[in-house]
């Protein structure tokens, strides 16, 4: 029997131990089921995945769920970024612990069992340390963080006062509204293109913003800009967004009808 451990929230233990674990999670190719790793003879290596989970939105301590697996178990066994590229091998279940098992540096490694898992199953649960593993990325410790927008996890705690410590140059923080606006204004009418697409750039980090200021913008005569203004106002709360939208869906440049429907879609 393959043995793994599952890092999951303490408050789920009584849950796990009733009834099991479910395929809550998504895998490559959205298959359904539970993410784990196999118990090595390094602790630090077993549980490494421990404050990259905490690091999103784990309510309290996390515990290790420790698991037995038919050795024939099929599960998908790769590198966390092998995932996106679908390069993930499917493997049985003790193949995949000798693979892992064997490497130089097993860290960001990952299996998959898409399904969920019994209690039968459930050999034991325990508490572990709340500061075993990496964050960010392997190695991670002692580089210097990236702030940019495709990066940073919006409500992470401290995030504003590391962005602030560490601005960068084209994602932020973004200026208060009212310098913004000066910008849109300063602009002319219908305005530089080239100014207007920036000023956009920066109210697309916003979660709410004045989109009545904004709405004239959805006339500009190019369609870069109308584009910028999908994208900005996408993500918005504020009222009056779903009305902007409807009427760029009938933009009649293709750049723009695509830009609202994968933010329709998102």
């Amino acid at each position: 029997m393959a043995m793994f451990v599952h890092l999951t929230a303490a408050a789920n233990a009584p849950r796990i131990r009733r009834a099991g674990i479910r395929a809550d999670s998504r895998g490559q190719g959205g298959a359904r089921g539970l993410y784990c790793f196999p118990v090595l003879p390094s602790y630090p290596l077993t549980h490494q995945w421990l404050r990259e989970l905490a690091r999103f939105g784990a309510r309290g301590p996390l515990v290790a769920v420790h698991l037995r697996l038919d050795d024939a178990q099929p599960v998908l066994a790769g590198h966390y970024r092998d995932r996106a590229q679908a390069a993930q091998q499917r493997l049985p279940a003790a193949e995949a612990v000798r693979r892992i098992g064997a490497l130089a540096d097993p860290r960001g490694w990952e299996v998959f069992v898409p399904r969920a898992a019994g209690p039968r199953e459930v050999h034991r649960i325990r508490p572990v340390p709340q500061v075993a593993g990496w964050r960010y990325r392997p190695d991670a410790h002692g580089t210097r963080p990236c702030t940019c927008y495709g990066c940073r996890i919006r409500g992470e705690y401290g995030g504003r006062r590391l962005r602030e410590r560490l601005p960068h140059p084209l994602d932020g923080p973004p200026p208060p509204v009212p310098v913004l606006l000066a910008r849109l204004d300063a602009a002319g009418e219908p305005g530089n293109a080239a100014e207007l697409r920036a000023a956009l750039h920066w109210f697309g980090m916003r979660r709410r913003g004045p989109v009545d200021r904004l709405a004239r913008l959805a006339a500009h005569p190019d369609p870069g800009v109308r584009t910028e203004l999908v994208w900005a106002v996408g993500g918005w709360s504020t009222p009056g967004v779903a009305a902007l939208l409807a009427g760029l869906a009938g933009d009649p440049h293709p750049d723009v009808r695509e830009a609202v429907e994968a933010v329709l879609d998102r």
